[in-house]
């Protein structure tokens, strides 16, 4: 599973007559709320049609469902998708038919409805009732942490929804070195973000040393700068603007990002070899948000020792 995950939910969710009291409403949709703000985005079918249901007055949404909808926008955890029926649906039901046919265009983590509508897609094994989340194999499938071969097909596939959705992002790796061939698929990684508007603001950090015995072998700004310089026509030509910051020390590697922080026991070097695993774990909120506070020039943590955009 991925760490960050697309679902797509119907509009009856969100409505207070599918509960059976408001408490219930309140705890469904609070569960739901502590697992999409921590680790999920949500699909806007129909190209923003969906959430724009949730503006007019003719249905009682719930107050925690509005809540969560106001959550989603904040954090941009929306993500538009254009519309693949045929027409605009006019029933809850009619919304799982168009998530069903953009999943297979792009596929989809899992589809949350209320039993009602659940109910008429039981064949279906992306549909799960809101009342049964658990016993859902999709959603019991989540977890804290995967294991994934050290490959760029694997590195892309799992962080396709951040490299798709994010607003920033950061690649922390000490040791990324564009020259050395182990490192050769991180600028593709870079490309995936491409062609979005507003465009994410892109960093990548390192260390200022090679030798991690002598940490005096380093580089000048203009030697840095031609160790990215293989980066600055693809990223160029795909509109991708990113920004290296080189720093006196540091160990760990992450992904950082607006939507999901991620640890990586490797980093971002890749390999041929088949068998070679590495395991990459989601970060809580609060982690995240420290590792970015960390790698911000004005916190002081470490010391910067050279940044450039690349161009």
């Amino acid at each position: 599973m991925p760490l960050l995950a697309e679902y797509a939910l119907t509009p009856d969710v969100f409505d207070a007559t599918s509960y059976s009291s408001d408490e219930v409403g309140s705890i469904r949709l609070q569960d739901l709320k502590e697992v999409l703000l921590a680790e999920g985005i949500v699909r806007d079918l129909r190209d923003g049609g969906w959430s724009q249901l949730f503006t007019n007055g003719g249905r009682s949404w719930h107050s925690r469902g509005k809540e969560l909808l106001k959550k989603l926008a904040q954090q941009k955890r929306l993500r538009r998708f254009q519309p693949v029926g045929g027409s605009t649906p006019a029933s809850d039901a009619d919304w799982c038919v168009e998530a069903l046919a953009t999943s297979g265009v792009l596929p989809l983590f899992g589809i949350v409805a209320t039993p009602s509508v659940a109910a008429g897609f039981r064949t279906e094994p992306l549909v799960a009732s809101i009342d049964r989340l658990p016993s859902a194999p999709w959603w019991a499938s989540r977890s804290q942490s995967v294991r994934l071969p050290r490959t760029l097909a694997e590195y892309t596939r799992h962080l396709r929804p951040v490299l798709d959705c994010a607003n920033s992002v950061m690649f922390v790796d000490a040791h990324l070195d564009p020259t050395q061939g182990r490192y050769r698929d991180v600028l593709s990684l870079l490309l995936a973000t491409g062609g979005r508007a507003p465009r994410p603001l892109i960093e990548v950090h390192r260390v200022c040393y090679f030798d991690t015995r002598d940490k005096r072998d380093q580089r000048d700004e203009p030697g840095w700068k031609a160790m990215f310089a293989s980066w600055v026509g693809p990223l160029q030509s795909a509109g991708v603007v990113a920004e290296v910051f080189i720093w006196d020390d540091f160990h760990d590697r992450h992904v950082i990002s607006d939507l999901i922080g991620i640890q990586m026991g490797n980093g971002f070097d890749t390999t041929g070899d088949p068998a070679s695993i590495t395991t990459w774990t989601r970060l809580g909120r609060a982690e995240r948000d420290d590792i970015q506070r960390e790698f911000d020039p004005a916190s002081g943590r470490h010391a910067i020792k050279h940044r450039f955009p690349i161009r």
